[in-house]
């Protein structure tokens, strides 16, 4: 493995002194003075890795795709059957260390960069070729029809729920989100018996309760260590 270079390092610190600014102040407080005070460095050097407030949102983005990437592969580790995988990525997405009230706000701020924005419309590809690699590896063992536009249907539907958090006044709980999107596959993948889907989801969110709120869970997680 490659070792990073300081700059990237640096990079990588200013990243997350941004996210955590973004949740402590929202899009509107982070400005570039509290993220370098968050990272006990001068603006300059915040000038330095990141030109302006939207390269350093950029970086936010990627920190925030990594934290959710996180909380789904850590729940996939515990996942024994096809709906349990189904189960731990739609869980996953709505995880508290990632799915909060800010954090939609810059994930809406920063998308509509992307039709202008090569760099973002790169990342953004990267997460929903991701996204629809996951949903088809716990799809295709289930032998259902038109899994991959069943799998394009159910990453809409994620989408479309953290486009509504951002837009609310008041916050969106986790579990909501999860609870709509199982709506949705439920009727999607008709044919598997309730049963089945209850016992996946059961474990998917009682996992989630246990491990993904645990401070050493959400300290590798936010900060990387």
């Amino acid at each position: 493995m490659a070792r990073k270079s300081i700059g990237d390092i640096r990079r990588a610190e200013l990243s997350q002194a941004a996210f955590d600014a973004l949740v402590q102040h929202g899009i509107r407080g982070t400005t570039l003075d509290r993220v370098a005070k968050i990272a006990g460095v001068s603006k300059g050097v915040v000038l330095h890795h990141f030109k302006d407030k939207d390269a350093l949102f950029e970086g936010v983005q990627r920190k925030a795709n990594t934290v959710l990437r996180d909380c789904v592969t850590e729940l996939l580790r515990h996942a024994e059957t096809p709906l349990e995988r189904l189960y731990a990525i739609i869980v996953g997405n709505f995880a508290a260390p990632v799915f909060q009230q800010e954090i939609c706000h810059a994930w809406i701020s920063l998308c509509s960069d992307v039709p202008h924005n090569r760099q973002s419309q790169r990342i953004q590809t990267a997460v929903h070729a991701r996204m629809q690699s996951n949903l088809m590896s716990a799809l295709r063992p289930l032998r259902v029809p038109d899994a991959p536009r069943i799998a394009f249907q159910l990453r809409t539907v994620m989408d479309g729920i953290w486009l509504r958090a951002s837009f609310q006044i008041a916050p969106m709980d986790g579990a909501e989100g999860v609870a709509e999107v199982d709506f949705a596959a439920r009727h999607l993948l008709c044919d598997i018996p309730k049963a089945d889907m209850d016992a996946a989801l059961a474990k998917m969110q009682k996992l989630a309760s246990l491990v993904l709120t645990t401070r050493a869970f959400r300290d590798q997680a936010l900060t990387g260590s």
